[in-house]
């Protein structure tokens, strides 16, 4: 039996990426699906037999008011974020603040309203990034916000220990999700960047959605019941070497 076999598990940012493969993954594992996002016909693309809630989760009232209807969980996958461009001169106080919002604040949120439907025994994780775990160029409100996320998911473990609750954070390199493409269009050199971006792990190669999953699905697992309040590249080596 699959250790997520009957497991009510939400996931936030459901409708592409990471949040889209984990949900298939989770599903086809034999959990019981929770798929949240900004819309609706996206979370159905993803799984169209899952409960689907249009959620802003960086708004305290509409995460407050699903929360006091939302059933209680065996755990979360609050996967949903945003890539901003940038260095600290550039970024404008308003782009940091968004920043902050959808990668920071609306996990924070989630945690802060969804934890008492947590059940003892659950699990949590958390989507940092990488570059929340080291510096480069141009990403740094994102990379501000994604080591803020990584703190979370350490104070969460301690937290919530005596409610046998773990939480973790993975910190996935560089995968070919939307996102990415999105920030391989604005580039002014997409080739030269998407090499780069296969060339600083020494695997050579862009990560997957489903590995990302994969990983997610054994910490929101049984089988990693002593595993909590740690961050855990997957990033094909990257933290390692550099």
């Amino acid at each position: 039996m699959s250790a997520l076999q009957g497991r009510r598990l939400l996931v936030t940012g459901a409708g592409s990426g990471i949040g889209r493969a984990a949900a298939r993954l989770f599903r086809d594992r034999g959990a019981d699906l929770i798929l949240a996002g900004r819309r609706l016909d996206t979370l159905r693309e993803t799984l169209p037999d899952a409960i689907h809630v249009v959620l802003d989760h960086t708004d305290d009232a509409a995460v407050a008011t699903f929360a006091r209807e939302c059933p209680e969980l065996d755990g979360m996958l609050l996967n949903a974020g945003g890539l901003l461009l940038g260095s600290v001169e550039s970024t404008p106080a308003a782009d940091f603040d968004a920043a902050i919002a959808v990668n920071l604040r609306g996990p924070w949120l989630m945690a802060h309203h969804l934890g008492p439907r947590m059940k003892p025994g659950g699990s949590v994780v958390l989507v940092g990034s990488n570059i929340g775990l080291r510096a480069i160029p141009d990403s740094a409100a994102y990379s501000v916000a994604k080591a803020g996320v990584h703190m979370l998911a350490k104070v969460l473990a301690l937290e919530w220990a005596p409610r046998r609750i773990r939480c973790n954070a993975i910190a996935p390199g560089p995968i070919r999700t939307a996102m990415v493409e999105a920030r391989l269009a604005a580039s002014a050199d997409p080739e030269g960047d998407l090499a780069a971006l296969s060339a600083v792990n020494p695997l050579k190669r862009m990560g997957t959605e489903v590995e990302v999953a994969a990983l997610a699905a054994h910490l929101l697992g049984s089988e990693s019941g002593w595993t909590t309040g740690i961050v855990i590249p997957i990033d094909g080596g990257a933290d390692a070497v550099y």
